[in-house]
């Protein structure tokens, strides 16, 4: 017998990199659906301009602003929130950068900085939150990935890494996870309208991304967190064409490993 659907009115909601994008799109969405959702991300004016309009919607929106390669803030937004608002029941691990180019030409301190925004921030932020879904034995966390985690790419070692990260650290925490009622699920997304694509572009030596001229919407992929949150699952793909890319890199990676450093030249000159 299959469980039934949770009903997440009310329930507490955690998004990172909410400031903008699928974060602001996916603070909204579950906001208009009876969440109330807490707002994470560095840029404070802009956090309290999207809470302010969710509360004029009838909504119920706080915001922490916060720098996630800080552990300290880390810990902070964890400790706050508990102590503040109480336990949070969705914990949706947005936040996260690119950079386009050759790796030899990304300066170390943007590759510690991906590091630390893609992978230990998600990482971090599961390990403090994950002990009281437990406790709770109620919870589902949700970390916004990339289909280039599937598909490794010339120009962007360190990001699609990161995000092979957190397909394979998903994927564990999953099988951990089983008997419980504690979720955890990855969103394979495809390329996203948003800030990304300026802010990759805006880093030492970086470049423009190709793959924004494929983007889809940020509201296109914030409308998969509640179809998550209704149906768990361990992976989605969004757009869910997506999902045969793992079997082009199984079956043509050989023809990547030949075009792919002439279509990096290309973009890169």
């Amino acid at each position: 017998m299959k469980n039934e659907p949770i009903d997440w009115g009310g329930k507490t909601a955690l998004i990172t990199g909410a400031s903008s994008g699928i974060g602001e799109a996916t603070a909204r969405l579950l906001s208009a659906q009876g969440l109330r959702t807490i707002l994470v991300a560095r840029r404070a004016k802009k956090l309290e301009a999207i809470a302010e309009d969710i509360r004029g919607k009838g909504g119920r929106a706080e915001i922490f602003p916060a720098d996630l390669t800080l552990e300290d803030d880390r810990i902070a937004v964890y400790e706050e929130t508990k102590r503040r608002i109480g336990p949070v029941d969705v914990l949706v691990n947005n936040a996260g950068i690119g950079w386009y180019g050759f790796y030899n030409d990304m300066p170390w301190e943007t590759a510690l900085q991906m590091l630390h925004v893609n992978v230990t921030a998600a990482i971090h932020l599961t390990h403090l939150f994950l002990s009281d879904m437990r406790k709770r034995n109620f919870g589902h966390i949700i970390n916004v990935g990339s289909i280039s985690g599937s598909i490794p790419s010339q120009g962007i070692a360190m990001y699609g890494a990161s995000k092979s990260f957190l397909d394979a650290f998903t994927t564990s925490i999953y099988r951990e996870l089983s008997g419980t009622q504690v979720k955890i699920s990855v969103v394979r997304a495809g390329p996203v309208v948003s800030e990304f694509y300026q802010q990759a572009k805006s880093l030492p030596n970086g470049r423009s991304i190709p793959a924004q001229i494929f983007a889809i919407s940020p509201d296109r992929v914030a409308r998969g967190i509640p179809r998550l949150l209704k149906h768990p699952r361990r992976v989605v793909y969004i757009p869910s064409v997506l999902s045969v890319i793992p079997w082009i890199e199984l079956l043509f990676g050989w023809i990547m490993d030949r075009l792919g450093p002439l279509h990096l030249r290309h973009f890169a000159d």
